[in-house]
């Protein structure tokens, strides 16, 4: 068998990134092309866009679209990358769905769809590509959270326990995986970071509230959450395991 041979940074590594059609995902696409990697995107929406931003750094990128709750599409997902590409090195799983919603109006609908997305996603897709990765006796993880895990903020009782599920998931999983090569971390980011603050009235007075109280007195941006992904994912990262990074500015000190 044909050893891979690998340079500095992820040059010859792939990277599965999910819900990667728009805004945090698409500047993790990029960040993890400026370091070689080739880009896998999965997303229900259409990722024509991201392609064309990643294209301009390299030509391996490929993008597949589908419900990654469904077990059958992301089967069908993962097994398309590792023939397209040849390998998965690294996933990144950004797939979430933001909504506020005061608990005494909030639906078991709701709560589940909310849980369905984050967690049911996380779960397939992860199951999906760590026998890649365990083959490879490498592999990286990395699952997007919220800082409101920290804050407990108000009107987000199904989001703030979806993404403390995610939590949960990266401190438990990496105990069985590490003898692999593997590391999973978890990465909670400002709610700046999941909102177009420029367009929509509420966004502007949720940036009002959040940004005083912050060491640093701007949004982050997603270009600063791709910088700490791409950290992550490098095989330097091999001894950070297990771990959730807040990268929020300072709003919460965790």
């Amino acid at each position: 068998m044909q050893i891979a041979q690998f340079e500095e940074g992820l040059h010859g590594r792939v990277a599965l990134i999910t819900g990667a059609a728009v805004g945090n995902g698409r500047a993790f696409c990029e960040r993890l092309a400026e370091e070689g990697a080739a880009i896998a995107i999965a997303d229900i929406a259409d990722a024509s866009e991201t392609v064309a931003a990643v294209s301009s750094i390299t030509d391996r990128v490929r993008a597949y679209q589908g419900d990654l709750t469904i077990p059958e599409t992301v089967e069908r997902i993962v097994a398309a990358v590792a023939r397209d590409l040849g390998r998965i090195d690294v996933l990144v799983h950004n797939v979430g769905l933001y909504e506020e919603e005061p608990f005494d109006l909030l639906t078991f609908e709701q709560w589940k769809r909310m849980l369905s997305v984050s967690l049911d996603s996380l779960f397939l897709v992860t199951h999906a590509v760590l026998p890649l990765m365990k083959r490879q006796n490498f592999g990286r993880i990395i699952a997007l959270s919220s800082d409101t895990v920290w804050l407990g903020t108000p009107y987000l009782v199904h989001y703030v326990t979806a993404k403390s599920g995610i939590i949960g998931f990266v401190r438990s999983l990496a105990a069985e995986i590490g003898g692999y090569g593997i590391t999973i971390n978890a990465i909670t980011v400002g709610l700046t970071a999941t909102q177009d603050p420029t367009d929509r009235p509420m966004n502007r007075a949720l940036l009002k509230d959040i940004i005083p109280p912050q060491c640093i007195h701007r949004a982050d941006e997603p270009h600063d959450i791709a910088n700490v992904v791409a950290f992550l994912a490098m095989p330097a990262a091999s001894i950070i395991t297990g771990q959730a990074i807040n990268v929020d500015g300072g709003s919460a000190r965790h």
